[in-house]
């Protein structure tokens, strides 16, 4: 059921685009002919006075259409309620209504973890934990006597605050101090203990061999009011909006850092899994945060986005006349091979990945 709650997440975020698309066309008078939640074969459909509407097998996609170029279309070519026989303004605004869509949605979604489930708020407490040991029975950390989940308050006298510094002082002493003992004070559910472990000599310093993460206390704040929950869903969405921006900064100035790290339809339906199985009420926030990446994506101008659609209509502002009808079709459809090229090989990565795959070739 989780992975099903994920899908229909992507499938609700999907159609609110598509929607966006849609009702900006229509709202100006601009013939539509297929509205399409999904690829590939259709599911059901409803045949409306001009519109026909589907869904199709595979949820993750969507598309409208537009007679324009249908060849079965009876609507004259030189109607003036043709998408391309509109001012450029009016495409533009048809174009970019997906993106829009999104991000308004992906707002109220946060307005709506706010008010109906609250805002994890991080608030930091002293000491640094121990997240995870080596494998290794007999490593430093063992010996010493140190557990995972175990909280440092301490070292060598020196206390750890809340100041964010924590674990990069507790480094740079084990560092420091290769072959010689540290004193540990050390936090274990209600008991207080004393452990000493000495470092082993690595190349860069000496090593206990543990993960370190910081000692936080995650607590749930819901708003008070509605016009609290609009400020905070506000605040909480140029947060998200920066961090993705700055994401996609960094995938393209250190790609060959973070080319590992870009996630498919099969990586983000388990991350929205997992949430769904183990935090649903974060679901909200989840949708919200594919919400603007659906957006920020759909803007880049690329072809066969959104964003490379623009690049178009701005070209054929600057000439006065839109680029001829084959390199348009040309340049979308190499960039259409080339994201679905992208799609299927993230699918087929990710999808051997997974966990209950990789048995199956055990």
């Amino acid at each position: 059921m989780s992975v099903l709650a994920a899908i229909a997440v992507l499938a609700v975020l999907i159609l609110v685009h598509e929607l966006g698309h849609f009702i900006a066309a229509r709202s100006q008078g601009i013939h539509v002919n297929r509205f399409s939640l999904g690829f590939g074969p259709i599911i059901w459909k409803y045949q409306g006075r001009e519109t026909e509407y589907a869904v199709r097998a595979f949820p993750l996609g969507g598309f409208v259409g537009f007679p324009d170029d249908d060849p079965d279309s009876d609507i004259p070519p030189n109607d003036p309620n043709l998408l391309r026989n509109r001012p450029i303004l009016d495409r533009a605004i048809v174009i970019s209504a997906g993106v829009i869509a999104n991000l308004i949605f992906a707002y109220f979604l946060l307005v709506a973890q706010v008010n109906l489930v609250g805002i994890t708020q991080v608030n930091p407490q002293p000491g640094v934990v121990i997240q995870q040991l080596a494998p290794d029975v007999s490593s430093v950390a063992s010996k010493a006597g140190i557990q995972p989940k175990d909280i440092i308050l301490g070292a060598n006298n020196r206390e750890f605050g809340t100041s964010g510094k924590e674990i990069e002082d507790l480094r740079e002493i084990i560092r420091n101090n290769a072959g010689k003992p540290i004193q540990l004070e050390i936090a274990r559910g209600d008991q207080k203990l004393s452990l000493t472990v000495t470092p082993e000599a690595k190349q860069n310093g000496g090593s206990i061999g543990v993960q370190l993460s910081p000692n936080v206390k995650l607590e749930r704040r819901r708003a008070s009011n509605p016009v609290e929950a609009l400020k905070i869903g506000a605040s909480e969405f140029q947060r998200i909006l920066n961090l993705t921006f700055q994401g996609f900064k960094q995938l393209i100035t250190n790609f060959g850092e973070t080319a590992n790290q870009v996630a498919g339809p099969v990586k983000i339906v388990e991350i929205g899994a997992s949430i769904a199985q183990n935090d649903t009420g974060s679901l909200f926030y989840f949708g919200a945060l594919i919400s603007i990446n659906l957006a920020i994506i759909n803007i880049l101008p690329l072809p066969a986005l959104d964003g490379g659609q623009l690049a178009f209509l701005l070209i054929e502002g600057l000439r006065g006349k839109p680029l001829p009808t084959r390199i348009q079709d040309g340049v979308m459809q190499t960039g259409l091979m080339l994201l679905l090229g992208l799609g299927i090989f993230l699918i087929v990565k990710e999808t051997s990945q997974l966990e209950w795959v990789q048995r199956l070739f055990q």
